[in-house]
């Protein structure tokens, strides 16, 4: 079993569960608020460990209160952090409302847009981080970094996971070095419009997510299927997706490639059990 690497933003999150999201000129006041760590490859991260799976990040963090918040939840997590943020970046803050009942989200955050003068991640740089390394998880964001990194990877043959929220420029370079790219039904790549033809960017196997109905998959030897998403009581669905795919980095850094189907029937679970309790990592949390 070799080590994860996931490689992408890390966020601080200020999540107030209210009734509902307010409308325009509506005040409302907040039943519960934290503040934690968050982002994609971030949250991935942290699930990943919880699943007993030793585990790597490597992102922009760097210093002052926010990045503080950051460091300490990944510490909490047993989780080494290598920091390539350019001076004076801090983490994006976002802001959440998740409403009481149906568990839906409101997300406002800026991501890691415009932020430039990243250190350089070069060959050996890139090979002493993958070192040990089982299978790379890259969100589309730090674009140069993650690039880097998928690049050793191929060579080194470990396996590159991409979290594909949202398309975002210049996604198509990090496409072509992925083997299993897992997107959401918001993921739209320019003129795609089925697996098949995402599956031609590069990955070869891929699967599509959406919400409560079935996670769809297609590989390069023609197999295909879904699996269903267990029914829960929603309480919250932040940070499901991203607990999904810290859920197969995990299986995949601990089993290889052999079983996707199988390993994405694991992950929809625990995902499943994320929307089921508060917060991204409600369902298995340490105490903070």
């Amino acid at each position: 079993m070799g080590a994860a690497l996931a490689c992408g933003l890390a966020t601080v999150d200020v999540v107030q569960v209210v009734d509902a999201v307010p409308g325009p000129n509506e005040k409302v006041v907040a039943l519960s608020t934290t503040v934690a760590a968050g982002g994609p490859a971030c949250n991935a991260a942290m699930a990943c460990s919880r699943l007993g799976v030793e585990t790597r990040f490597v992102g922009a963090v760097g210093s002052g209160a926010f990045s503080a918040v950051v460091l300490g939840d990944l510490a909490r997590h047993a989780i080494s952090v290598t920091d390539l943020a350019p001076p004076s970046f801090e983490p994006p803050l976002s802001t959440v409302l998740v409403a009481r009942g149906s568990g839906e989200r409101a997300v406002v955050s800026r991501n890691a847009v415009g932020v430039e003068g990243y250190e350089e991640v070069s060959p050996s740089r890139a090979e002493a981080l993958l070192s040990g390394v089982g299978a790379l998880l890259v969100d589309g964001h730090h674009l140069p970094v993650a690039l880097a990194l998928a690049q050793e990877a191929r060579r080194r043959e470990v396996p590159v996971v991409l979290d594909g929220g949202s398309w975002k420029p210049g996604l198509e370079a990090l496409l072509a070095l992925v083997d299993v790219a897992v997107v959401s039904a918001d993921f739209h790549a320019p003129g795609v419009a089925d697996l098949d033809g995402l599956r031609a960017l590069g990955p070869w196997w891929v699967a599509r997510t959406d919400g409560p109905r079935p996670v769809t998959w297609q590989a390069a030897d023609g197999g295909s299927g879904e699996v269903a998403v267990p029914e829960v009581e929603v309480v919250d669905t932040l940070g499901a997706g991203d607990v999904l795919h810290g859920a197969l980095l995990a299986a995949v850094a601990r089993d290889g490639l052999g079983d996707l189907p199988g390993a994405l029937e694991q992950a929809v679970a625990i995902a499943a059990r994320s929307v089921g309790a508060p917060g991204a990592l409600g369902w298995d949390a340490p105490e903070r």
